[in-house]
Formats: structure tokens, sequence, C-alpha cells
């Protein structure tokens, strides 16, 4: 005899297939005009069936559609130093990918939960009110074996545009590596438009962008494929420039509704010591002109610096992009770093008089000296810059931020990734920044890794941490982590929302009602079914607050 379990789940559960479900039904919620909302149903067979059919109907006006989680393999699900707030801590398969049913075909194996990630990404009109979304599971003989309804109560109002600014690290490179096609060959530009798509759909509206090769988490004296939008061209020791590269790159970011334009360190990782890779056309040969070898304070790349910083403000300028672009000195420099930082930044300052500078680091000093205008600090550093009320401030997590505060990896519950939202919030944090949206290399780049099989950047990061999209045959495969980081910055949208109706401080104590102590980025509640009451208690307030007033105006 057939025994098929289903049980509806938020969004922010984790289905493993060899354990027993340990979170209770979730079956309604609430949700703006204009969000993208996602639920799961698990489900569980005594036997084997394949193929499994799976039925989806929605009164909801928007668009419906499901995806099966799949399995990642993780050999480093974490380091030694875990803290308590894991959801496992061995190696093996954990909940991820999202396939389409068109790249997996659903099935049902036996004793093993599974689960059916469903999304309806709703129209702005949608009449408000209780709707239902019906799953319903058959076998090959159309036959109906379970079947869940889960019910979304439409609020009257719609979410307003993102005022975040979101930047994943794009690693172009990589994609080049994997789909095995040239550099900026025809091919390589459709899956960089492909993955483009995929980032602004969820809410990243800055991308990294290679003006010469990426200096980011290159073996010292190793390289990277070179990427470099920027074409150089050297006669003794003056430089012409073209940027129409570049500009197709903008164009691309423009097409797909990316905002900002990030444009890559101009000197290497942990301290600013050298040049990036530049290649140049030297009497019609391409040659690499600097590199590691360079000093980056040498007089060399001072001159190449004095010629190219006025050449692409000019290009900036004749393209109206002066908005839309921000800069980078070196990532994550340290104290002992700061005199080089110093000087290298004093000299891009001389260049990019009014435009953003911002990097990623840890010391409040390298703030308090000017050296950073606007500083992107680890979530476990914060605290410091908060106190001292800097502004603009971004924020920042990656493999070193594994205690207490929020995360991503495969082994820590949704709720500890989506609950930054929240945070990002209540500290008016105006950016926040992720080093890997599709990092397929090993640690240092030393070589490429297939994501499908290697997910810890060959055992170096904890997996979760090198990427958040997956490299599918017909573009980006999205996972869960993606997912949720998207549902935080929806929540960042509603909160803005209510703020315009009743003000921030109450908007706060909304947020922190019946909590023992107020929130920060190390100090929250860990459970998920908080943090689904608070999102359901925010769309309330909402809805009271819109039957009553107009709010003010919220701009982007």
């Amino acid at each position: 005899m057939v025994h098929f379990e289903t049980r509806c789940l938020s969004s922010l559960s984790k289905v493993f297939a060899d354990e027993e479900l340990k979170d209770t039904a979730f079956s309604s919620a609430s949700a703006l005009r204009g969000e993208s909302y996602s639920f799961q149903v698990a489900y569980r067979c005594n036997k084997r069936i394949k193929p499994l059919g799976i039925k989806l109907e929605s009164t909801i006006e928007g668009n419906a559609y499901y995806r099966l989680v799949g399995l990642s393999p993780s050999d480093l699900p974490c380091f030694d130093d875990f803290d308590e707030n894991v959801l496992r801590t061995t190696p093996g398969q954990y909940p991820d990918p999202l396939y389409t049913p068109e790249l997996t075909e659903a099935a049902a194996l036996p004793n093993q939960w599974r689960s059916v990630w469903v999304t309806v990404e709703i129209d702005p009109s949608a009449l408000e009110g209780s709707h239902s979304i019906s799953v319903q599971f058959e076998d090959e003989n159309k036959q109906t074996l379970g079947q869940e309804v889960f019910h979304l109560t439409i609020i009257p109002a719609s979410l307003p545009p993102q005022r975040l600014l979101h930047t994943e690290w794009f690693h172009a490179d990589c994609l080049a590596e994997y789909y095995k096609c040239p550099i900026l060959s025809e091919e390589h530009w459709m899956r960089i438009g492909q993955f483009m798509q995929t980032a602004a759909k969820h809410g990243m509206n800055m991308m990294l962008t290679p003006l010469f090769t990426l200096p980011l988490d290159t073996a010292i004296g190793g390289e990277r494929p070179t990427l470099q939008l920027v074409k150089v061209f050297k006669s003794e020791e003056r430089y012409h420039f073209e940027f129409d590269l570049l500009k197709r790159w903008i164009e691309l970011c423009s097409i797909h509704k990316i905002q900002y334009v990030e444009f890559s360190h101009l000197f290497t990782q942990w301290g600013a010591a050298h040049a990036p890779k530049i290649m140049a056309d030297v009497s019609g040969e391409l040659v690499q002109i600097f590199g590691w070898e360079t000093d980056s304070t040498g007089e060399e790349y001072t001159l190449f610096l004095n010629q190219f910083l006025p050449e692409l403000v000019a290009f900036i300028k004749e393209n109206e992009l002066t908005e839309r672009c921000y800069f980078h000195v070196s990532d994550e420099p340290y104290l002992e770093h700061m005199d080089t930082f110093k000087k290298v930044s004093q000299l891009m300052k001389s260049h990019l008089d009014g435009f953003p500078i911002f990097d990623a680091l840890s010391n409040y000093e390298f703030y308090t000296k000017g050296l950073v205008e606007t500083p992107v600090v680890a979530t476990d550093h914060i605290d410091v810059f908060i106190e001292n009320d800097v502004q603009p401030l971004w924020a920042y997590y990656c493999v070193s931020q594994r205690q207490k505060v929020s995360n991503r990896f495969f082994h820590m519950p949704s709720a500890r990734n989506r609950v930054i939202g929240i945070q990002l919030y209540k500290f008016a944090i105006q950016g926040f920044l992720h080093w890997g949206y599709n990092f397929y290399f090993s640690q240092f780049s030393r070589k490429p890794i297939d994501p499908f099989q290697v997910t810890d950047s060959d055992q170096s990061f904890p997996s979760g941490d090198p990427f958040i999209v997956y490299p599918g045959p017909s573009g980006p495969i999205e996972s869960i982590r993606l997912e949720v980081m998207f549902e935080a910055i929806q929540d960042i949208r509603a909160l803005e929302l209510l703020e315009s109706y009743i003000g921030k401080d109450q908007v706060i104590h909304l947020i922190e009602e019946g909590l023992d102590r107020p929130i920060t980025f190390s100090d929250y509640p860990h459970s998920q079914q908080w943090l689904l009451e608070v999102r359901n208690k925010v769309n309330q307030a909402i809805s009271e607050s819109a039957n009553k007033s107009i709010p003010n105006n919220i701009t982007t």
C-alpha cells in the first residue's frame, strides 16, 4: 500500500531527506501587492514513485510556479568554531538548489522527505483578501496521492521601491570557465546577461564591473583569467584607453535595470600593495604591464592612474553615469596596511572628487582617519560604527562572520539568513555587500570547480559562502539562500512602507515588542516563528494604516 505524507511549511524551513520534519505545519500568511511570496510543501512516500506529478493552482493574480528543492553536497559545512544556531555540523547532502520541472523530473524516493518550493509573484493590482494556492501530487496514472492548500491574504498596499543598495560580487570569469566559452565572446555576453537578470530580479541593484582583471581572492603571484573591460594601448610613457567594452557592460546592466556600477578595485586585496593584472597593446602585441610585481605606490603605476582616472571620469560624464558609479581602493585592509592604503586612496581621491569610494573593512581607524568615507563593515565589527552614528554605512559578512551574526551557510537555518533585513532596517544601513554571487573557483582562484559537486571552494569556506546561484545549462539555477535573502530585502521595503505611516520609532517598537533585549547584529531571536510573526504584524499594521491615511512620499 502507498503511504504518502505532505506538510505545508514556510520558506524558512530546510527539509533534509534523511531526518524527520522538525517544523510544524505553516499554511497561511499575508503578503503585499508586488511581492514575491514563497512557501514549501514537503512530501514523503514509503515507495518510489517516478515520475511524480505535481499540479499547482492559484486564485491570486500573478505568476505562480513551483520548483523542486534539490540537494547539494558539502564536505565542509562549517569550521570547528560553530555556534549553537545551526541545523547540522556534519558533511552530507543539504537542501539548496531550486530546479525547475524542465531540469529535474519530480520523484518520491522511499522514505525520504523532499519538498516543493512554491512562489507567487503577486501582481501590483491583485485583489485584496484571502486566496488559495493548491498543490496536488499524482502518480503516473493521474491518481491523487496527496494535496495541500496554502491560504495567502493580499494586503491592499504595494511594496515601495527598493532603497537598499545591494551588491553580490559578480565573477564573470567564472562563467567563461564553467561554460567553456571564450571570454567576452558572444556566448559569454549572453551568459553574463542571464546572470545579471537573475541578480536584478532578486534585489541586486549594483554590479561589480571589471575595469581590469579582478584582484580578488587570488593567490600572491597567481592570476585569474584575464577579463578587463578597458582596452589599454601603451606608447612609451603615454597611455590611450578605449571604453567600448565597458560601455557595452553598463548598457547590459541598464537593460536589466541594475542602476549602480561598482568599479573593480584598483589595488590588490588585503593591503593594497600591488596593482591588478592589466594587459595592454604595446606595439601591436598584447602584454601584461602591471601585476604582482608592481609596487602600488611606485612611479610607474602612479603615472598610469594619473592618465587613466581622468579618462575614465570623462567617459562617465560623457555617458551621464555620474550618479551611478562607485569606486573601490582595496578589499579588507588591516591596520598594518594603513600607510600604503592612505597613499593610494589619496591618489584616487585626487581624481575622483564627488564619487563615492567604499571598501570592506573591520577597523574603525580607517574611518576616523578619513581613509574610507563610506565604510563597508563586517557585521561582527559594526557596533562601534553604529554607536558613533557613521553615515553612510554599509554592512557585509563572509566566511569570518560565523559567530552569532547573520549568515547564509548551508548548515544554518534560513531565519538566520533572513533576519539581516530587520537589522539593516533598524540601523539605517545604506547598503549590503557579499563577495560570492557566483565564485566557481577554489580558494585563491587556483583552479575551477564544479559547483554542483564542490560547494566549499575546495574545502576552504563553509558551503554556501562562495556562491548563491548555480550555473545551469539554460542559465542560473536559483537557491533557497538567494530567495530567502530576497525575502529579507522585501522585509526592509515593507518596514519602510510602515514607517511612512507611523514613523520609525513605532516600527522598531512593533518589531521588538515582547523581547527581553533590543535587536542588534549579534543578538536577535533565532526562531523562524518569531520572524514570520513579525512580518505578519507589519503587514497587518500596514493594512490598518492604509485604511486611515496616505503615506508620506517614499523615494528611491
